[in-house]
Order: structure tokens, then C-alpha cells, then sequence
């Protein structure tokens, strides 16, 4: 009888277990009107739903359980509501009317919607916050599909990088709050110069492929759009804290007044970070603040942001030579020996070759000298107006200006003083010295959008007006022997003034209940001068031009609420930055814009349990702009145009609800890349003198190659358990196969591919004295894999033999970071 007992109890049990219901419910106004297309979310389940046309919503296939059921509509305040299921469940919700305008529609003109044919992945705030605990945002991000992060310091801190779909960060549209963040002219995002932004984010969408049309420099790979903190009604405040591996610290303390008067709000953030890095003498110092005061009102949004970053990171961007990670002691003679330490000191050649013997393989740094920094701060203002005629039709308009001024810092040995216009001393032919290359930039403009939106139509004009007035300059601040010189001797000063317009038109037509169209054109007219001299003395002067049409079209269809697919054809133009024209060849050819035909097509499926999406792309590049080995006329490298190259590739994702307490969310990237026909210049040594009489570069061509710094396969998986209320358990994977770093498709030049995990915990809870506690812990490189993210190559001929000198960026092995948050 006992065990009869027992099957049956564990025969309810197990039935209790697997029982499914349903979950319906009407969404009204407190006015009683039913809210139809309201967005209904169910938590621990992928497929949400939104309100039909009498307001009304339904889960099917509902497991028991605790759920929260979180309800939104435009003018009206979210409200979320925690439920039990334990049978079918009768759940109405009543919406209260906002008193003050959504904050969203502040990006609104540059982000993609919901049935916007495009490739995009979402960051929420509660994601960054978890992630956010001591590394920068591109260590934040890594769970996004076709991405792949660096480090030069080795952990996540200082300067960071990323790639999507193989495509470096200097071709990647960044904006925050829709205000361009990529510099003019390198066209590069450095996140190091606003350390913890992240802290101050609400939300982050990342568009693959080249995206919809958005203010600054052009797609050719990704969209990365940050939206900075929303209004909090209720006043608050937080105190955050971390440490971790290699001396790694982070301090950050934000609060808000919460919503006065009905209208008024201010938020403030102070962030401090500080790590010795996992390369030697990789130290970082970072600060920064994030300021906002907003006035709201039913119809109106004005605020201003103003936010700062300062860093001094000691340099580690040369990287470990292979022959290094080899042990191969012959090798790093060789170094020494064809003068690879420096062309023209003897004793500056002995000196590092002393020291990468003595150094340790994977932490070397090539940097000795105590004060080689990158020194820079970088201040952002923004002001940021927006109003609702009506229930269809709103603006919004920015003003912004951001201040960058910094240098880095370097000892030279044995330097000639005409190299650096001063005047040498009697009998004195050369002198170490301490140089500074500064930079110093005004960045400054407006944009705007008129955004409609009623019926079956979706239409948004918008655009922008930036200017940007840099300076380029170097100083002599200590030399050995001075002389006359004075301190701070400026030897070189040029300049860079560019000014960039662009209006774009977006439209989004339901032409069917279940499908629709989708038009955007972009005009973008940039003029683009350059003077000065640079730092080898060369004349800059030089004037550019460019006027670009950038279409994009593509039809949406959603045959049900858990299906959706759609097509698209986007057309990118980008010009060349600062560094092709001033390293390009002057007598050579000149570098050219490059153009991006991107063809998408994606279909995804959800259901309570799963969700699966695949997305194809094809991206042909005309004239793309790489690296062939090609030098100028002072034997420096340089970027030329190639006729035809594409990335051709399936990203997959997906996730799956294992049971209500564990999940598997992952994503995988199958591609190729290609140049169609490469042509590899090498440089001759043995002929390097007589380069108007011999051929001082041997020339081959290759077919068709490889696009360096492009894996064939990128996977991330995340594996999440909550086995108990406010404990969340991850294991986060990443694998990247091999990638070359130049693009000859060499094995002898390439990356090798690494899996790596990482397990992150997290643990929230309330108390008395506080609103809530959240733990968090980090160990990364569970396994201690031994692995290099990035590096660079150059390739020579002497002796009729084939040379290379490299740098590879070795990533930590485990390391951690644990840290404590405190709401009030």
C-alpha cells in the first residue's frame, strides 16, 4: 500500500510538473477603453504577444509556475504583474496615463523597429547591468552574434576592441542618443575614453549588415546605437564596487532626484577604474561622470546630458612577437641582428633584445620606458529636444559639441635633430629624446528627425550637420642634449577640418495585414581638408570631396505572431580616413571611397518553449580599402583599393526553455570572406636602396584569398540555471576558429582558434536597509586557455629569404571579478 501511495504521488507530481495552461487577458485605459496593439510580455518565455482588436492577449502552453507578466503602451505607464499558474489564469490589467512624454522617441529616428528588415540583436539594461563589473562595453557585448572581442592589456580593461562579421571598429556606425561617437577622421570608437558609459546605459541595439540610415560615418559592417539613462520617476541611489584579477578596481556611485514637480529630473554618475592588466605594465587609470537634467512634460522632452572620461593607460599595443611565444631564441636574435628593434640605434637594438629575452612569453611588453602613457579626456554635451504634435506626429532636435585633447608619450634613442627640426647642438650629431603626439579636436553639430506615425504608414526625415576641427602636433619636451632648443619644441602641426551633412528619408508601409514594405534613402555630402605637415616632415595639404547615395529597401512578413521573415538590399558608401590620404603614395595611386551592396534575408520562429532564427547575408564590396603590403615613398604602409571582395554568411539563433529553471540561448556564425584577386607586395631588403633601379618589393599574385581577421566560424552559447529565487547561475561560451592577420591566406600568418567559458553568478535580495543587494562573481577563462585575440604582421626579403616581424596580443588566462551593488 505505501509504495502504491508513492507512484501515485509521484505520478501527480510528475503531472503537475508537465501541466500547461493558458493565460488571456484584456488590457484597458482606466477610462475603460481596450488598448489595442499593447505589448504583452510573459517572463521565462520567448514569444510575447501584443493586444488584438478588442484589446485583448493570450499565452497558451503555459507551465506552472511564478510568472511576470510586464504589459506597455505608448502614453501610458508600463505596469508589471507578478502570477501564478497553477490553472488557467483570467488576468485584466489597467493601464494609468503618463503625465510625461516616452523618452524612447529620442532614438527613435535612428533605431530599427519591429518589423524593420534588418539584422539586430537588443541589449537590455538588466544584461549590461549584469555584465557591467569591470571590463568595458566591448566585453559586454560578447554574446551578440558574429562578434568577437580584443584586448591590448589582455582583460577586458583599457584599450578594448571588437569586430562584427570580420569588420573592424573603424568601420562600424556608433552613436549615442543618435549623436555620432566615431572620430571624423580615423573614423575609430575608443570606449577607453568614456570608461563605465556602460553605467549609464539604458539600452544598446546592434545592427548587423549596414543597417538602417543613422548620423556619422557609414556602416560597412555593424550599427552599435546607445541610448544613455531614461527617466526614473522615483528618486534613487546606488553605490557599486568591484575587484578582480591583476589589481583590478571599480568604484561608481549614481543617484537621481526622481521626477520633481511633476517635470523635473536629475541623474549623476562618478566612475573610477583602475587595473594593472594582465601585460606587464599595462596599468590603466580611468575616470569619468555622466550628468543629466531633464524637464518633462505630456508633450515635451528637453534634457541635457553632459558626461566626461578621462584615461592614462600605459602602452601595450605592440604585442608579443611569435618568435617570442615560440621560445624560439634564434629568432628573436634575428630581431637584433636585421635591425628590426630600431632601424638606426645600435644600443636601442640591444636594449630590447636584453629585455624579451628576460621577459616573460605571454606578458611582454615591448614599452619599458616608465612614463610611454596614452594621456586623453574627451567631454560630451548634449542637448536634446523633443515634442508630440499629436498622437502621430513628434521632432526631436540635438545640439552636441564634444572636447578631446591628449597625447602619448614615448623615449626615443639616438634620434637625428633634423628629424625634428631643431637645431643641433656643436658637435653633436644625435640625442635621445621624450616626444609627445598630441591630438586636440572640436567635434560639434545638430540633428533631427520628424517622426510619423498613424494608420498603416510609418514615415521619419531626419538628418545632421557636424563639424569637426582637429589638430595634430608634436613636442620635444626632454631631449638629452637640448641645446638652444626649447622646451616643448614643436616639430611638426597639421590639421584636419571636416564638415558632413546628410537627410535621410525612412518609410514603412503596411501594404497587407501581414506585410510591409520598407524605403530608406540617405544623401550624405562630406568636404574633407587636410594641412599642416606631419610628424616625417611631409606636406599634408590636400582637399577632398564626396557626395553619396545610400538606398535601402526590404519587405517584412509575419504570417503569425511566432513567425516573422523578411528581405533586404542596402547600399553603404564610405570615404577614406586621415591616415589613407596622408600615407598614400603621392605619386601613386589615390585611395578611393569604398561602396558595400549588402543583400539580407532572415526568417525567425518563437513559441514558449524555443525560439530559432537564421539570418543570410551576402555584403560585395567595391573598392574596399586593405592592406596588400604596398609602401609609399617613404617605405610606410599603406591601404589601397581592391576591385572586388564579400562576406558571404548564415547566422543562427536560438534558445531553448530546458525546463523553468534552465535555459540554452545561443548563436553561430558560418561564413566566408574573400578578395577575388590579391595581389601580395613584399618588401626586397636586398635591393632597398637602389628603389628607383631594382625591384624594391617582390609582387605575387595570389587569386582568390582570404579577408584577414575574419573567422569562418564564430558560436556563443549561454547556459542559464536559476536554482533559487534571485540566484542566477551562467556559463558563457565563445569559440572562433582560426583567422589570418594578413590576407594572404598564409597558415604561418594567422590566429589560431580558441574556445573559451566563463562562469558568471549573480545573486540579488532584499533587506531592511536597502531597496535591494545584488552579488555578482565572474571567473573568466574557466579552463585557462592559452590564446591570442589580435596582431599585426609585416613581411620582408633579405638574402634572397622570406622574413616576418609580428605582434600577437595574448588574452588572460582565469581571472575574476566579483563586485556588489547597493540600491536605495
Amino acid at each position: 500500500m505505501k509504495k502504491l501511495i508513492l507512484m501515485l504521488l509521484m505520478q501527480c507530481v510528475f503531472a503537475f510538473s508537465y501541466a500547461e495552461y493558458f493565460i488571456q487577458g484584456t488590457v484597458k485605459s482606466e477610462s475603460g477603453e481596450s488598448l489595442i496593439g499593447a505589448s504583452v510580455m510573459l517572463s521565462g518565455n520567448y514569444k510575447g504577444t501584443s493586444t488584438n482588436d478588442e484589446g485583448v492577449f493570450q499565452f497558451k502552453n503555459v507551465k506552472a509556475g511564478d510568472y511576470y507578466l510586464t504589459v506597455s503602451y505608448i502614453g501610458f505607464e508600463q505596469k508589471k504583474i507578478q502570477i501564478t499558474v497553477s490553472q488557467d489564469v483570467d488576468q485584466d490589467v489597467i493601464l494609468e496615463a503618463s503625465n510625461v512624454m516616452a523618452e524612447e522617441v529620442l532614438v527613435f529616428a535612428t533605431r530599427a523597429g519591429d518589423k524593420t528588415p534588418v539584422a539586430k540583436t537588443d541589449v537590455s539594461k538588466e544584461t549590461i547591468e549584469g555584465r557591467n563589473i569591470g571590463q568595458d562595453i566591448p566585453y559586454l557585448l560578447t554574446m551578440t552574434p558574429s562578434y568577437v572581442a580584443t584586448s591590448d592589456a589582455g582583460a577586458g580593461v583599457g584599450y578594448t576592441n571588437f569586430r562584427i562579421r570580420g569588420t573592424d571598429l573603424n568601420r562600424i556606425n556608433v552613436t549615442v542618443n543618435g549623436i555620432p561617437m566615431n572620430d571624423a577622421e580615423s573614423h575609430g570608437t575608443w570606449f577607453v575614453d568614456i570608461p563605465d558609459l556602460a553605467g549609464s546605459v539604458e539600452n544598446i541595439q546592434v545592427q548587423r549588415g549596414v543597417g538602417t540610415s543613422t548620423n556619422g560615418a557609414a556602416a560597412f559592417g555593424a550599427t552599435i546605437n546607445l541610448q544613455t539613462s531614461t527617466l526614473n520617476k522615483e528618486a534613487y541611489a546606488e553605490y557599486k564596487t568591484s575587484v578582480g584579477s591583476y589589481h583590478t578596481v571599480k568604484h561608481s556611485v549614481s543617484a537621481g532626484t526622481g521626477l520633481l514637480n511633476d517635470h523635473f529630473t536629475v541623474d549623476v554618475r562618478l566612475s573610477n577604474v583602475n587595473s594593472d592588466g594582465f601585460i606587464d605594465r599595462a596599468e590603466s587609470d580611468l575616470k569619468s561622470f555622466f550628468a543629466s537634467a531633464g524637464y518633462y512634460s505630456g508633450n515635451t522632452i528637453l534634457k541635457l546630458n553632459l558626461f566626461s572620461g578621462f584615461e592614462e593607460t600605459y602602452q601595450a599595443w605592440y604585442g608579443v612577437p611569435s618568435v617570442k611565444l615560440e621560445g624560439d631564441v634564434a629568432g628573436m636574435e634575428r630581431y637584433r641582428d636585421h635591425w628590426l628593434w630600431n632601424s638606426h640605434s645600435a644600443r636601442a637594438n640591444e636594449i630590447q633584445h636584453d629585455h624579451i629575452i628576460n621577459s616573460d612569453a605571454r606578458t611582454y611588453n615591448f614599452y619599458t620606458y616608465e612614463n610611454a602613457v596614452d594621456h586623453y579626456q574627451q567631454d560630451h554635451y548634449q542637448l536634446h529636444f523633443s515634442h508630440q504634435f499629436n498622437d502621430y506626429l513628434n521632432i526631436n532636435a540635438a545640439l552636441h559639441y564634444t572636447y578631446g585633447r591628449g597625447y602619448y608619450e614615448n623615449y626615443e634613442y639616438d634620434e637625428e635633430y633634423a628629424d625634428f627640426q631643431m637645431d643641433a647642438p656643436e658637435g653633436i650629431e644625435v640625442t635621445d629624446l621624450i616626444a609627445r603626439k598630441w591630438l586636440s579636436n572640436d567635434f560639434y553639430g545638430a540633428t533631427f528627425s520628424l517622426n510619423y506615425n498613424k494608420g498603416i504608414s510609418e514615415l521619419t526625415f531626419g538628418g545632421g550637420y557636424n563639424t569637426y576641427d582637429g589638430h595634430h602636433y608634436g613636442q620635444v619636451i626632454w631631449a638629452q642634449y637640448m641645446g638652444e632648443n626649447e622646451k616643448n619644441h614643436v616639430w611638426y602641426s597639421g590639421t584636419g577640418l571636416k564638415k558632413d551633412f546628410n537627410i535621410f528619408g525612412k518609410y514603412n508601409l503596411q501594404v497587407l495585414e501581414k506585410v510591409n514594405l520598407y524605403a530608406d534613402m540617405q544623401i550624405r555630402n562630406i568636404n574633407y581638408e587636410i594641412g599642416g605637415i606631419d610628424d616625417d616632415l611631409r606636406d599634408l595639404t590636400q582637399s577632398h570631396n564626396f557626395f553619396f547615395f545610400n538606398p535601402k529597401l526590404g519587405i517584412f512578413y509575419r504570417p503569425s505572431d511566432s513567425q516573422e521573415a523578411y528581405f533586404s538590399y542596402s547600399r553603404a558608401n564610405r570615404e577614406p580616413n586621415r591616415s589613407n590620404f596622408v600615407d598614400a603614395d603621392p605619386a601613386g595611386k589615390q585611395p578611393v571611397s569604398e561602396t558595400l551592396n549588402d543583400f539580407e534575408a532572415g526568417y525567425s520562429y518563437k513559441s514558449n518553449k524555443y525560439a530559432f532564427g537564421a539570418n543570410l547575408y551576402y555584403m560585395a564590396y567595391n573598392d574596399q580599402l586593405i592592406t596588400t603590403g604596398e609602401i609609399n615613398d617613404v617605405g610606410a604602409p599603406i591601404m589601397v583599393n581592391v576591385d572586388k571582395s564579400y562576406r558571404l554568411g548564415i547566422e543562427f539563433t536560438g534558445g531553448l526553455k530546458i525546463t523553468r529553471n534552465l535555459s540554452w540561448d545561443a548563436n553561430a556564425t558560418f561564413s566566408q570572406n574573400k578578395i577575388k584577386d590579391f595581389v601580395e607586395y613584399v618588401d626586397n631588403w636586398d635591393y632597398w636602396y637602389d628603389m628607383e633601379n631594382e625591384p624594391y618589393q617582390y609582387i605575387a599574385e595570389l587569386g582568390e584569398t582570404d579577408l584577414a581577421f575574419s573567422p569562418a566560424v564564430i558560436v556563443n552559447s549561454q547556459l542559464s540555471l536559476l536554482p533559487a529565487k534571485g540566484l542566477n547561475i551562467a556559463l558563457l561560451s565563445n569559440y572562433v576558429s582560426d583567422q589570418y592577420i594578413d590576407n594572404t591566406s598564409n597558415d604561418d600568418r594567422k590566429l589560431d582558434a580558441w574556445f573559451v567559458n566563463s562562469l558568471k553568478v549573480d545573486y540579488n535580495m532584499k533587506c531592511k536597509l536597502f531597496d535591494s543587494v545584488t552579488l555578482h562573481f565572474m571567473v573568466n577563462n574557466l579552463f585557462d586557455v592559452e590564446y591570442e585575440s589580435n596582431a599585426w604582421v609585416y613581411s620582408y626579403y633579405t638574402g634572397g629569404d622570406r622574413y616576418k616581424m609580428d605582434g600577437y596580443f595574448p588574452q588572460a588566462g582565469t581571472h575574476f571579478f566579483a563586485g556588489i551593488d547597493f540600491k536605495f
